[in-house]
């Protein structure tokens, strides 16, 4: 059951401006007319609402724990608290979350609603993901800025047509936080390379990461990534279409590169006979 908003305290504000003389005229002070004000501006504002909703996700690997399958992850995967659906709840889960409270081997996501932080995920199965490895005194900052980038649909908004951003994703490791943007068709490289750059020019300078310091990787080019036999037929079939799509490319730069050829002698050619 949601936990109950919390509302704002106006509690005996709707009689601030009331004259205790029903004869006096209806001429405000300047004290009435700030306290109308007041009261407007509280009966007015309202939380300003999310385009998706979000829902908070952890998980704890032990050290020496190997990647579990699909089934035994899912299983330790924990939702915490509410849907977030507005700024302020988000600011609300944000500033009782501190990273500084996360363990070493423990992960926190804030996911949009309809996905997990799964790879095997009937949702997530075909998608991939930017990690970026960040010192742990700036990692705290970066991870809420590209928070702020997902909610607020920046993310969203440089992906290709039928992709859509999944959420990300904070894990601490020794020295490091490794911070994760997951969205849902790899095979996009307009998405692909549209996430970095809205990383990287979104960022300020002083938390900017060093290239070799990030990297993109598809969910199933992981060691540990098992896809469940109902949905071995999808990822087959992706792995064709993107086959496909490679040798077409690779054709069309032959091609490209053939037609430069001929044309280069024909040229060489017309000239000796000039000559």
């Amino acid at each position: 059951m949601a936990a109950p908003r919390p509302s704002l305290f106006t509690r005996g504000l709707s009689g601030l401006s009331q004259s205790s003389d029903p004869n006096s005229p209806s001429v405000s002070s300047p004290a009435e007319s700030r306290d109308d004000a007041k009261r407007n501006f509280l009966k007015t504002m309202r939380p300003l609402p999310t385009q998706h909703y979000w829902h908070v996700y952890f998980d704890r690997q032990a050290k020496d724990q190997k990647k579990p399958d699909d089934g035994s992850y899912q299983a330790e995967l924990e939702q915490l608290g509410t849907q977030i659906e507005s700024v302020q709840d988000f600011w609300r889960y944000n500033n009782n979350t501190p990273v500084e409270q996360i363990k070493m081997r423990e992960s926190i996501y804030l996911f949009k609603s309809g996905f997990r932080p799964v790879w095997e995920d009937r949702r997530n199965i075909n998608g991939g993901s930017w990690t970026f490895r960040m010192p742990k005194s700036i990692g705290p900052d970066f991870w809420t800025r590209v928070q702020l980038l997902a909610i607020g649909e920046k993310l969203e908004s440089v992906l290709d047509d039928g992709d859509q951003l999944c959420g990300v994703g904070l894990s601490v490791r020794f020295n490091s936080h490794l911070i994760s943007i997951w969205h849902r068709e790899s095979s996009k490289q307009k998405s692909v390379d549209g996430l970095l750059q809205a990383v990287l020019e979104e960022i300020p300078a002083e938390l900017r990461p060093k290239p070799e310091n990030y990297f993109y990787k598809k969910h199933s080019d992981h060691a540990g990534f098992k896809a469940p036999p109902e949905l071995q037929a999808v990822l087959d079939s992706q792995k064709k279409r993107e086959a496909m799509a490679a040798a077409a490319a690779a054709a069309a730069a032959k091609q490209e590169v053939d037609g430069k050829t001929k044309t280069e002698d024909g040229g060489e050619a017309a000239g000796d006979v000039k000559a």
